[in-house]
């Protein structure tokens, strides 16, 4: 029995010997380990500071700076811990913790695989910047003002003050019409006059009609061109350049100033604009009185 007891005590003797020793020749590499986490975790914060300062230069949304900066102070600490477990030989335990984030990330990925591709396309959108806030877009089957730009999906303000929420994948994948790029539109406007007019007269008074609106840009640049023969007119379309931004969105008001002002000037110059004209035919040959066909006398 003494000599069991003299037995264990000697093993966890021996124990504790190798663990001091080991201990003893590690300590320098611990402390190293613990001054490197120390230090990447400073230096996190200094990593995480600069990279909203230098993206805020270039991405103008505040959560996808804010979530990209915290990414990038993650994998600075992250560094440090993978350099400090080194210094401590556990190089295997890095290695089996590298390999369960990949798979834990995988598995991720295809679970949440939409929410993913709504997060990286707004990524994207936000270094591309396709659009900002405030600008006029169609998108989708939808127009409106971009009243905010989010990690998952955009969201819209129609002109009839519904709010609309398009995922960014959508956006990213589908075509986009940015009105307001270039600050200018042209509006387009078809009408047709009766095939008894003067072409020239009627170009002549369209284009000086045109000319008067309040919304033209500087330019003030009026095209009118004949586009061909319709059914009871001389069709023509007149397009002209106007003054377009999201503080002033003016087209349709141009549009309708427009009409009006030609509406105008053709009263005043005589210039009609035909209602549609039918021409009836009966028989097959054409030519004969509907009072044959009603089977009625000549005297009534």
């Amino acid at each position: 029995m003494d000599f069991n007891i003299k037995r264990a005590f000697e093993i966890v003797k021996g124990k504790l010997e190798g663990w001091l020793e080991t201990l003893t020749e590690m300590l320098p590499n611990f402390v190293v380990a613990i001054l490197v986490v120390i230090i990447f975790y400073f230096l996190s914060k200094i990593v995480r500071y600069g990279a909203k300062k230098v993206m805020s230069r270039f991405i103008e949304q505040t959560a996808i700076i804010g979530l990209l900066s915290t990414i990038i102070s993650i994998i600075t600490v992250g560094s440090g811990l993978v350099i400090a477990l080194n210094l401590l030989h556990l190089s295997k335990a890095v290695t089996s913790i590298l390999a369960g984030a990949g798979i834990a990330g995988l598995a991720l990925g295809f679970a949440f695989q939409d929410i993913s591709a709504n997060f990286i396309s707004g990524i994207i959108m936000a270094f591309k910047k396709p659009l900002s806030v405030g600008d006029i877009i169609e998108t989708n089957g939808h127009t409106g003002f971009v009243k905010e730009i989010q990690l998952r999906a955009t969201v819209l303000e129609t002109f009839q003050g519904l709010h609309v929420i398009i995922p960014n994948r959508l956006i990213f994948e589908n075509a986009l019409t940015n009105f307001t790029k270039t600050h200018r539109r042209r509006v387009d406007l078809y009408v047709g006059v009766s095939y008894a007019e003067d072409l020239e007269q009627v170009k002549e008074v369209t284009e000086k009609a045109v000319l008067q609106n309040e919304y033209l840009t500087p330019e003030k640049d009026v095209k009118l061109v004949y586009e061909g023969f319709g059914d009871s007119s001389i069709n023509y379309r007149v397009m002209f350049w106007v003054n377009y931004s999201p503080s002033k969105p003016n087209y349709l008001e141009a549009q309708s100033d427009a009409i009006m002002a030609i509406n105008k000037a053709y009263k005043k110059a005589g210039i009609t604009i035909p209602f549609p004209i039918r021409t009836l035919d009966f028989g097959i040959k054409g030519g004969e009185q509907l009072r044959q066909h009603l089977g009625t006398n000549e005297d009534q």
